[in-house]
């Protein structure tokens, strides 16, 4: 009996040192975990001041650190039945005319791909905002859940030249491997907080085409300017190399339109740093969606996204960050329908169309369906 437990034992051991080397070499082997921050760079970052001790940290007391009684209540949540997190059916989506894009009229306009995805022309220019198009916010597709549609409204080979993308942070819901391949020979410049060009020169995107700011700095491109804003989020695509990025939310400013961009964030005063320092603003996209009590300092809820966007001086809002994948236990429809209530009680100008639907920044929305309930 002493002999088979001990076989018995000897083969778990033997099943945990196989799966432990498996994982190991996925995360050293895989490219979707992007590259990594050299010496240099960890000293060129110092003088940042929002690095301390090798990592990127958030203004004020927000506690990132996972504790174990914490780990152990998310893993208890994920682990319960949810429903209504995944919509019954696929999302429909309305597709865009790539002649009409390539067009280029002088007429600043949106187009929302889900999630915190947008093609936005302004100026004359195409620019893409945190570009993930891929099938699954993941490093392999067994790691998370698919798109809630089963096409997107324009596929990255029907795009025209890109000016500029935009990126956030390197979370897989923003900063994704397989479109950055698709799309890193026909963008002109690549705007990233500090850190995220380690990842681009991995995944082959010429060190020329990569400008990477800290917070409150800005670079003009063609008469349109850029302004790297601060967030109060967090890093980091693998194991060991969280807060190693910066994150971050944008300003993209032209003659006629001051737009904001709130990438990941939980509430904070940086909102209204922002709205003084930078706004008012023509069109804010403010997070909303993916939010726990178990992460609050990281992601807003819906009131709270209402209520930044009034800090930031919005005269008209976006709900962004749902309506595309499963990253939270609430309702797929929760963001929506809670911003929605708080926006009115507020008198919030909002906008909620439909992916893939055109939003003029020139021209009143007169109707806008609730496709989400159909």
């Amino acid at each position: 009996m002493k002999r088979i437990i001990k076989m018995i034992f000897s083969i778990i051991a033997a099943v945990i040192v196989v799966l432990v080397i498996v994982v190991v070499l996925f995360i050293k082997l895989s490219p979707e975990f992007g590259g990594e921050i050299s010496k240099e760079l960890k000293v060129a970052y110092s003088n940042s001041e929002n690095y301390s001790k090798g990592k990127f940290v958030n203004k004020g007391n927000v506690n990132l650190e996972m504790s174990l009684e914490l780990m152990t209540k998310m893993i208890r949540q994920f682990l319960k039945a949810h429903p209504n997190t995944l919509p019954a059916n696929n999302i429909d989506v309305q597709k865009i005319d790539s002649s009409r894009i390539a067009e280029n009229t002088s007429e600043t306009k949106l187009f929302w791909f889900g999630h915190s995805t947008f093609l936005l022309e302004i100026a004359g220019k195409n620019i893409l905002i945190d570009p993930m198009l891929g099938d699954v916010p993941a490093p392999h597709p067994l790691l998370g859940n698919n798109r809630f549609s089963r096409d997107v409204p324009l596929s990255i080979e029907q795009m025209p030249r890109i000016d500029a993308v935009v990126l956030s942070h390197d979370h897989y819901d923003h900063l994704d491997y397989g479109s950055i391949l698709k799309l890193k020979d026909k963008v002109k410049r690549f705007y990233v907080p500090l850190g995220l060009g380690a990842h681009l020169k991995e995944w082959g995107v010429s060190a020329e085409k990569i400008i990477e700011l800290d917070w409150w700095e800005e670079v003009v491109q063609d008469g349109v300017v850029f302004k790297c804003a601060p967030a109060q989020h967090f890093s980091g695509r693998g194991v060991t190399d969280r807060m190693t990025t910066l994150w971050a939310s944008w300003v993209i400013k032209s003659d006629q339109e001051n737009i904001f961009f709130s990438g990941d964030s939980g509430y904070g005063s940086h909102f209204k740093e922002i709205g003084e320092k930078y706004g008012p603003f023509d069109f804010a996209m403010m997070e909303c969606g993916q939010y726990n009590e178990l992460w609050s300092d990281i992601h807003m809820f819906p009131e709270e996204t209402v209520q930044a966007a009034l800090d930031v001086k919005a005269r008209r809002m976006m709900p962004i960050h749902w309506g595309a994948f499963k990253l939270a236990m609430h309702e797929w429809t929760d963001p929506v329908e809670r911003v929605l209530k708080k926006a009115k009680d507020l008198n919030v100008e909002i906008v909620v169309p439909q992916i893939g639907a055109e939003i003029n920044m020139n021209k009143a929305i007169l109707e806008q369906p609730e496709w989400w309930k159909q």
